[in-house]
């Protein structure tokens, strides 16, 4: 009988063969992979705060309140029960509690707090982390974080605004941002007209008097067919005016303290993400703020996206991280034909393969986190412009299916939705979706290599920086090197082309950082097609094993 088991109290049965939730257990100082990319790609220097917060989000407390959070999903307000117009969203108290512990650990800012090397590296950790724990509430931490270079671009608005979202300070009430300790950001970007083609939007800004253009006053009139978080202090939005699309600052206050003409129609039933509201938003004369150039809206806002696209990155690294490692636990404990499950041969190829996949998206994913940090450098610019695309696409596709295989590991137990997994499985798509398709991100890196002079480049110089270690990865890069120039078809195999830019970047980085046995067998399989069509399909010559305990996160004395 395998070591744990439970006496039933009314003498019926006893529960053996079960296996006991994986928490209180550190969710930095049990993952060798982070902490090794986050030493060297210049975030070591917060490790005593990482694994600070890897030891609040791994407790039972916080499991339970991710759970909480997602059970009791947000509920709109529109108005009180005297009937006057409020538009607030209720939240469980979990909610509050996991935006609470973010923001004090710094994982809204702390890459703009500290103003050093490494520090969007050490932010990357903590996104991952608690994206293992609620990523839904990832989503308004995400956009508070990836405001700042878009409001930057008004510097009288950043800078009444950034010391109000640049504390450790949570505060989710709602009244002016004056009055708060702490603000969060949104965004309210697309229309049921257009999704992503914003250049679609029928929103439309009319000046509140002669002054026009940048910082100037205007009132918003338009229906925002998705805005997260919307309890959130302010929003960038877009909106035309007579020069173009026009970003605006949209706070739900006006200046005067009064409540800003900011309805919610509804909150949308999604099929995942459910902590986090989700909302139809309308404009009526609502005050706002022009943030940048008359007409240039796009650009402004892009700033945001390009941050808010990396975090999805981020986010679907620690979705997968979360899924591997319930994986593991479970197959280290549930015993199967006499011994465990995690000892059968065909059992270790599956869980290795899967644990290759989160230590290659781990390593891509900080890198480009390095490449944020090192933004004075062209090269390092160019490389997170193209890279960060192709890391959004290809890391957010692989969380689908790696949820789901992860899942079916632990058989029946796996489809309950007692179990932790049922809300990963449902939250996976969403990466794929937010910020752009996988389509979008495609095509946005077919605009970088055709209209960002030396994207190209900067991209080969970081794949030749791995060559001469591992003679798959040389093949591999020398081949999608010829790849590289432009094509009458290239827009149709797009997607193909971009998988490989992304493999090949991950195998850059597992080829010079990771131990032979991980590297080895990653290029063979993802590069040198030694691979079938499912996870479980590695070599026999794979050192399963060695790949597997890397990976595995332990609990107690285990």
């Amino acid at each position: 009988m395998p070591p744990f088991s439970t006496a039933s109290p009314l003498g019926s049965h006893d529960v053996t063969n079960q296996v006991p939730p994986l928490e209180e257990y550190n969710l930095y100082e049990q993952n060798i992979v982070l902490r090794e990319a986050v030493e060297r790609e210049g975030g070591g220097w917060a490790s005593d705060r990482l694994a600070a917060y890897g030891g609040r989000m791994g407790s039972a407390e916080m499991y339970e309140a991710a759970r909480m959070a997602n059970t009791w999903a947000p509920v709109l307000h529109t108005h009180d029960r005297y009937g006057h117009r409020i538009d607030e969203v209720e939240f469980h108290p979990s909610y509050h509690k996991l935006m609470r512990v973010a923001v004090e650990h710094g994982n809204h800012a702390m890459a703009w707090m500290e103003k050093r090397a490494g520090s969007h590296v050490a932010r990357a950790a903590l996104c991952i982390m608690h994206s293992e724990v609620e990523p839904a509430t990832q989503c308004p931490l995400t956009m508070t974080h990836s405001v700042i270079p878009s409001l930057r671009n008004q510097p009288e608005i950043a800078a009444e605004w950034e010391p109000r979202i640049l504390t450790n300070t949570y505060d989710g009430s709602m009244r002016p941002a004056n009055q708060k300790a702490g603000a969060t950001m949104g965004m309210a970007m697309t229309e049921k007209q257009g999704g992503s083609d914003v250049r679609a939007n029928s929103t439309r800004a009319v000046p509140m008097s002669g002054a026009v253009g940048p910082g100037a006053e205007y009132l918003l009139t338009g229906h925002k067919w998705f805005c997260s978080a919307p309890m959130s202090d302010a929003f960038l939005t877009l909106a035309y005016t007579d020069s173009g699309l026009s970003c605006f600052f949209v706070p739900r206050f006006t200046p005067d303290g009064a409540k800003n003409n900011f309805f919610l129609q509804r909150l949308k039933r999604k099929i995942g993400n459910r902590a986090n509201a989700s909302s139809e938003l309308e404009y009526r004369n609502t005050w706002a703020k022009m943030v940048g150039e008359d007409g240039r809206g796009v650009p402004t806002i892009i700033e945001m996206v390009h941050h808010t696209r990396l975090d999805v990155a981020l986010g679907a690294t620690g979705l997968m991280r979360q899924a591997i490692s319930q994986a593991l636990h479970h197959a280290h404990y549930r015993f199967t034909f006499g011994k465990r499950l995690i000892e059968h041969s065909l059992m270790k190829n599956v869980l290795a393969d899967l644990s290759l996949e989160v230590e290659a998206a781990t390593a891509l994913s900080l890198r480009m986190a390095r490449a944020f940090d090192a933004g004075d450098q062209l090269a390092e610019r160019l490389l997170a412009r193209l890279g960060t695309a192709v890391s959004k696409y290809w890391i957010s596709k692989r969380a689908t299916n790696h949820v789901t295989e992860c899942l079916e590991c632990h058989g029946g137990n796996g489809y309950i939705d007692d179990q932790i997994m049922g809300r990963l499985f449902r939250e996976a798509p969403l990466g794929s979706i937010w910020e752009g398709s996988g389509n979008v991100q495609c095509l946005d890196v077919l605009r970088a290599l055709k209209k960002t002079p030396h994207v190209a480049e900067a991209l080969v110089q970081e794949l030749d920086g791995a060559q001469g270690v591992n003679r798959t990865y040389d093949v591999f890069v020398e081949r999608l090197k010829d790849s590289l120039r432009p094509t009458a078809d290239l827009q149709i195999r797009a997607r193909r082309f971009v998988a490989d830019i992304a493999v090949a970047l991950s195998g850059a980085q597992l080829v010079q950082h990771a131990p032979s046995e991980v590297s080895d067998a990653f290029c063979a399989s993802r590069l040198g097609g030694d691979w079938g069509q499912e996870y479980g399909t590695l070599s026999s010559a794979v050192a399963f094993d060695q790949i597997i305990d890397r990976a595995r996160p332990r609990i107690g004395h285990d």
